[in-house]
């Protein structure tokens, strides 16, 4: 695919498209379970042990969507007690280079982005209040 503008793929009809991909990889959760799975499968508890703070009910809810959209494959062993497996699909691989790119940006620049809200948080808070209309 040749080399495009941001704002061209956003504008366009790719669009739908982009925001879609986004609104799947870009919640809370998904991108620290891609993230976690770089290094090989997981059963779903382990998986849950190394997402700091998602309950069963997001995790099972996001290993959904992955799988769905074919990010993951989940291999289901029958043993007693059974035993689940999670991996990243070569689709899902392919979403590693960007998962670390955004979190080595993140952790680059969390400092100037926690002085920037604490400037505009005290702006704000320093503002006077716009006065509400009177309702007759």
């Amino acid at each position: 695919m040749p080399n495009r503008e941001l704002d061209e793929m956003c504008r366009s009809n790719d669009g739908i498209v982009v925001r879609e991909t986004f609104d799947r990889i870009g919640d809370k959760w998904t991108l620290l379970v891609v993230g976690m799975l770089a290094e090989g499968p997981l059963r779903f508890t382990q998986l849950r042990h190394q997402v700091p703070g998602i309950s069963q009910r997001m995790l099972t809810r996001t290993v959904r969507h992955l799988e769905r959209d074919g990010l993951l494959t989940r291999t289901a062993y029958p043993e007693v007690p059974p035993r689940v497996e999670y991996e990243l699909t070569p689709l899902g691989q392919g979403l590693l280079p960007p998962v670390r790119a955004l979190a080595e940006w993140a952790l680059a620049n969390s400092l100037q982005v926690e002085e920037h809200r604490r400037a505009y948080d005290h702006s704000e808070a320093q503002s006077p209040v716009a006065p509400q209309p009177l309702l007759q």
